[in-house]
């Protein structure tokens, strides 16, 4: 009879992803998560900045600089996403090298090819996203603000007019200027107009207006209760006229109609127009997640730190592979554009030339590894411990005499 208790093996059911390969997906996406963040701040400020730049320069309206900015950074969402797939997999891989867990997997026996797995994992649902975003909402999100800001340049000079701000009209023979808008009733308040008539400049002040719309479609801007000031100060026609109503007519602005431009064209229409443009537009978008998928892999070997050298070192290199990558994938669009390279030889050259940049490095940083084993194995003193002169035991025969040896040597 057994004295301890008798217990059967249970099998359990295996796993398919391992504990640390899902804390290591889950640390992938945090520091993306935070990459993306920072990166989507500094394009929204500096679109926000250049927006607002424009519509206080009159080239935009003010209502129209949100939908502008939402358009405008939906356009970079799959660089942005390219560039935090790369750095996260990069700065995740460089603090394992650093807090010596590298070396716990080599140790173990575990080549870095293990982390291609993982990599996958976290890698092929972003580079999915930017295919959708590449092939199909980046572009609408152009031609979307194309027409926004079509539709804001066809409104006529009133409906234009910024309360608070001077505003010249497109024909640049009068200046408004609106205190305020009433949006309910259609009316304006405390309105300031300057206009040029038959070579005599006038001036109207108004306590209020409103816009009126004929049955042949006219529109007039009608002021109420103000005062009319035509000729030049300080000469004898010099007028001031009051009056209770005073109606001005609104020229309609003509509406725009722009040539669509490759980028907000759908990649459906790129391909059924085979122009070489075309061909390049589309090399661009399918070319996104290639890249996206090349450099997560490229980060794998790019993330080794030597704990003696600098640790922003790989960084750096890391970052100039990226520049290099991305001029070389813009360069060989704009040959495609230009008739110097054909269409086929322009989407997969550069890319099949980064694919095998990457093997090199996998071959050089695990054959690095391999090598350096082998020398210390194969070295002659390999054995010997540093603390021993060159001179001493080896360790094959003890550094002692034994106890039968000792009682021989002794007297009597």
């Amino acid at each position: 009879m057994h004295d301890y208790p008798h217990t059967y093996h249970i099998k359990s059911k295996p796993s398919h992803t391992g504990i640390f390969h899902r804390a290591l997906v889950s640390e992938f996406a945090s520091n993306g998560l935070l990459v993306f963040a920072v990166l989507l701040g500094i394009i929204v400020v500096s679109q926000l900045i250049r927006l607002l730049s424009d519509a206080v320069s009159g080239v935009i309206a003010v209502d129209g600089v949100m939908a502008l900015l939402g358009f405008s950074a939906m356009n970079y969402l799959p660089v942005l996403l390219s560039i935090s797939l790369f750095i996260s997999i990069l700065l995740t891989l460089s603090r394992c090298y650093r807090d010596s867990e590298m070396v716990v997997w080599f140790c173990s026996g575990i080549g870095l090819t293990r982390w291609i797995r993982p990599v996958l994992w976290y890698a092929m649902p972003v580079v999915g996203l930017i295919a959708l975003l590449s092939l199909l909402l980046s572009p609408w999100s152009l031609r979307k603000a194309d027409e926004f800001r079509t539709k804001l340049e066809s409104r006529d000079d009133v409906t234009a007019a910024t309360p608070g701000l001077f505003r010249e009209s497109r024909q640049a023979n009068r200046v408004y200027f609106v205190d305020n808008v009433d949006v309910g009733s259609n009316r304006v308040g405390n309105i300031f107009v300057q206009s040029k008539q038959n070579g005599k400049l006038g001036t109207m002040v108004a306590r209020q207006g409103l816009q009126e719309t004929f049955p042949n479609g006219d529109r007039f801007l009608v002021l109420l209760n103000g005062t009319r000031y035509e000729g030049t100060p300080g000469r004898r026609d010099y007028r001031i006229v009051e009056f209770q109503r005073y109606a001005m007519r609104i020229d309609a602005a003509p509406v725009r109609q722009a040539a669509p431009q490759v980028k907000t064209m759908t990649t459906l229409a790129l391909w059924r127009k085979p122009t070489t443009w075309n061909y390049a537009e589309l090399e661009w978008r399918i070319g996104l997640p290639i890249s996206a998928m090349i450099l997560a892999l490229l980060a794998i070997p790019l993330g080794y730190v030597n704990p003696r050298a600098g640790r922003s070192l790989n960084m750096i290199i890391a970052i100039v592979l990226y520049m290099l990558y991305n001029n070389m994938i813009s360069v060989t669009n704009t040959w495609v554009g230009q008739g110097k390279m054909s269409p086929g030889m322009g989407l997969w050259a550069i890319h099949a030339f980064m694919l095998g940049v990457t093997l090199l490095v996998f071959y050089r940083r695990m054959t690095l590894h391999s090598l350096r084993r082998h020398l210390a194995k194969n070295r002659p003193d390999s054995g010997a411990s540093p603390l021993l002169p060159p001179n001493s035991n080896d360790g094959s025969t003890p550094p002692y005499p034994s106890s039968e040896e000792r009682s021989r040597d002794e007297p009597g």
